[in-house]
């Protein structure tokens, strides 16, 4: 296993004062963390800010879920403990933990599309559920984790079209295959909390992450890659549902949030619970304002136009939003870009991408620049 000794953020201007994020860095220097989902999106990201962080880091996932995918275009694996494997094989996931011994566990491991989940909802089933289940039965059989953050989704609530956020407390009820699944992962994670680490050996929490953009992300179904590959056409990005709200962020985000909440809670097993993790109201945008803000961004006289598209169109929630005052009280999070920076990182890593530019230099950037921007935030409160 290789273990990154250098980290590049430990070259900036001290913020922990600010906002603590250069202590929260720290933290995983030279702790075991192991990350499911690693090869996906989010968990490319989330294994690059660890990496140089130096976190002695492993991974266990399927292949890169798309081609191309940002985990192999920006090199992760080379520094890196990277095992291909099925969270829903219980026997392989077990003797990872049994020769590794984690100290911290980041959930990403899912089928994340909803479509997806209309199409195969008994694999999304088994991998959200069943999958959530064995990693909690590895944890439970296997001692060592301190940590465990479990990343589910904002759309475990029940949506009643409410004008106001959702919070922690709010009944959970997703009413789609992929939805419904997370909520039954949340149901999991307290039932194994509740019954076997009541007493606070391994700190466990569940974070309700808002829908993500930024640089990396080739996945189907997700209205930023479809104006990215409309964008290489040279192509109108047709748009579904123009008129739906969504608590839009930069990936970003949410990853820093599981990091802090996984030191607290390593820290101060109390803090453990469920976490609302979203934008400012501001930045609860329609998807017609979002590509709108893509088109602008990108330049080149992109433009959109509403899909005439008369095929099957799973239901889905008009209006949703989450309350992060939970989190913002307790842990002191606030989120740093708002949409317009978001869209614009976001178009930026393309633009290198495309252009063969070096896409692990613009993350490394990236990153910089988001931990630079928390030392002008105000304190979260």
């Amino acid at each position: 296993m290789k273990l990154n000794n250098s980290p590049f953020l430990l070259d900036l201007p001290d913020t922990s004062e600010v906002f603590g994020l250069i202590s929260i860095l720290d933290f995983f220097h030279g702790k075991k963390v192991l990350v499911t989902g690693h090869t996906g999106f989010k968990g490319s990201w989330l294994c690059r800010m660890l990496l140089n962080a130096g976190a002695a880091l492993i991974g266990y996932s399927l292949e890169p879920p798309t081609n191309p995918n940002l985990f192999s275009i920006s090199g992760i694996e080379e520094n890196m403990h990277s095992i291909i494997g099925d969270i829903r094989d219980k026997e392989r996931l077990g003797q990872v933990f049994r020769q590794i011994r984690p100290e911290i566990v980041f959930h990403l491991a899912a089928q994340p599309i909803v479509r997806e989940g209309y199409i195969d909802p008994s694999g999304t089933y088994d991998t959200n559920i069943m999958g959530t289940v064995n990693i909690l039965e590895c944890i439970r059989r296997y001692e060592g984790v301190r940590s465990f953050v479990n990343i589910t989704t904002d759309k475990v609530y029940r949506n009643n079209e409410w004008p106001w956020g959702y919070r922690e407390n709010d009944i959970l009820d997703g009413h789609d295959p992929y939805s419904n699944s997370k909520s039954c992962s949340e149901l999991v994670t307290w039932c194994y909390q509740q019954s076997f680490f009541q007493y606070g050996e391994t700190a466990i929490s569940t974070a309700r992450a808002g829908n993500v953009i930024g640089g990396g992300d080739f996945a189907v179904d997700r209205i930023i890659p479809d104006c990215i590959r409309a964008a290489q056409k040279g192509a109108p990005i047709v748009v579904r549902n123009p008129s739906s709200i969504r608590p839009w962020q930069h990936v970003l985000e949410p990853l820093f949030a599981y990091a802090r909440i996984a030191q607290a809670q390593y820290d101060s097993p109390s803090l453990a619970g469920a976490y609302n993790v979203g934008p400012d109201d501001a930045d609860c945008v329609t998807t017609g304002e979002l590509t709108t803000l893509f088109c602008r961004s990108w330049g080149e006289g992109l433009r959109w136009e509403v899909s005439s598209d008369s095929a099957f169109a799973p239901r889905e929630a008009h209006f949703l939003k989450l309350d992060s005052s939970k989190i913002r009280s307790l842990l002191h999070w606030c989120p740093i870009w708002n949409i317009e920076t978001s869209i614009q990182k976001t178009v930026e890593w393309t633009k290198t991408y495309l252009t063969q530019g070096d896409v692990r230099t613009i993350m490394d950037e990236q990153i910089r620049s988001f931990v630079a921007s928390r030392q002008e935030a105000p304190y979260a409160r």
